[in-house]
């Protein structure tokens, strides 16, 4: 259990975001729900990011090995 959250953590905590955001929209708060729309795939484009600089650190500790 703990491999998978480690693995797709990222994609629970959009998924929750996106939940909140509809929320929002549903219960009239329009404003509050676009401001949280964003959250995702920020969210998502981070994880993206930080996956690659580490496999890129690791490829580079492993070649200086």
């Amino acid at each position: 259990m703990k491999k998978i959250l480690e693995v797709y953590y990222p994609i629970i905590l959009a998924f929750v975001c996106m939940i909140y955001s509809i929320g929002l929209g549903m219960s009239g708060n329009i404003d509050e729900a676009q401001y949280t729309a964003h959250w995702p795939g920020t969210i998502l484009l981070f994880a993206i990011a930080i996956r690659q600089r580490r496999k890129d650190i690791n490829s580079n500790i492993k070649k200086d090995a």
